[in-house]
C-alpha cells in the first residue's frame, strides 16, 4: 500500500500562493488542487473548509510569523509600547515585502477597499489583540464605561492606521520600500505623541509628509 501524504497547514498555504501566482487565479476546486500536488483531498478539510478560508489565515501567518521573528529578540521584551509597535510595523512589513507579489495580487484584486476585506478579518483579530496586550497608556479616566470606550477606540484606531499604512507600501515605489519606513516611523511617533498630548510639531510634520507624498502619488498615476 502507497504511503499516503504527509500535509502542513504551511505547505496548504504555500502551494495556493504559488498556484494563485502561477495563474493569476484561484484553483478552480479543492480537488483539483490536491490532485496536482498530489494530496487527499480530504486533507485540505483539516485544516481549511474553503479558499476564503485559507486567504485569511495567510496574513494571520504573517502576523505570527512577526511575533516570532520578534520574540527572539531578547531586547524587545524590555521595549516600551511605543518602540514595540515600530518593531512590530517594521518586521510586519518585512514579511510583506518578502510576499509583495502574492499580497498585491490578493488585495488590489479588491480595488484597493481594504477596510471591506473579509480576508483580513483574521488579522484585525490578532493585532487589535497585540494592542491589547501592549497596555498603551491613554487619559486617566476614573470611570469604567468610559474606559472601555476608549479603549475600544484605541484598538480601531490602530487598526485603521495599519490599513493605511498597507495601503501606502501597495502604493510605494521608493526603494526598498524607505518612504514606507519613513512613514511607519512618522505615524506611530505621532500616534503616540498625540496620546502623551506632546508637542504639536511632529503632528504638523506627519500631515506634511503625507500630503506631500499623496500628491507625488497621484502624479505618477
Amino acid at each position: 500500500m502507497a504511503k499516503k501524504k504527509v500535509v502542513t497547514k504551511q505547505q496548504l498555504i504555500s502551494w495556493y500562493m504559488n498556484f494563485v501566482l502561477e495563474n493569476n487565479e484561484q484553483p478552480k476546486s479543492v480537488y483539483l488542487f490536491s490532485k496536482s500536488n498530489g494530496f487527499e483531498e480530504v486533507k485540505f478539510y483539516e485544516f481549511f473548509n474553503s479558499f476564503e478560508s485559507l486567504e485569511k489565515s495567510i496574513f494571520s501567518a504573517f502576523f505570527e510569523n512577526t511575533l516570532k521573528a520578534l520574540h527572539k529578540s531578547d531586547a524587545y521584551d524590555s521595549f516600551d509600547a511605543r518602540n514595540k509597535l515600530l518593531s512590530f510595523y517594521f518586521t510586519f512589513f518585512e514579511n510583506l515585502t518578502a510576499n509583495r507579489s502574492y499580497v498585491v495580487y490578493s488585495l488590489k484584486k479588491h480595488k484597493n477597499n481594504l477596510k471591506s476585506l473579509a480576508q483580513l478579518a483574521s488579522l484585525k483579530a490578532n493585532f487589535t489583540g497585540y494592542i491589547d496586550e501592549l497596555k498603551i497608556e491613554t487619559i486617566d479616566i476614573r470611570q469604567e464605561q468610559v474606559s472601555k470606550v476608549q479603549q475600544r477606540a484605541l484598538k480601531e484606531s490602530a487598526w485603521l492606521q495599519l490599513l493605511l499604512t498597507m495601503k501606502f507600501w501597495l502604493d510605494d515605489s521608493s526603494s526598498s520600500f524607505e518612504k514606507t519606513d519613513i512613514f511607519i516611523e512618522k505615524s506611530v511617533n505621532t500616534s503616540f505623541d498625540i496620546l502623551n498630548i506632546a508637542p504639536l510639531k511632529s503632528v504638523i510634520d506627519f500631515g506634511k509628509f503625507i500630503f506631500k507624498e499623496t500628491i507625488q502619488m497621484k502624479q505618477n498615476m
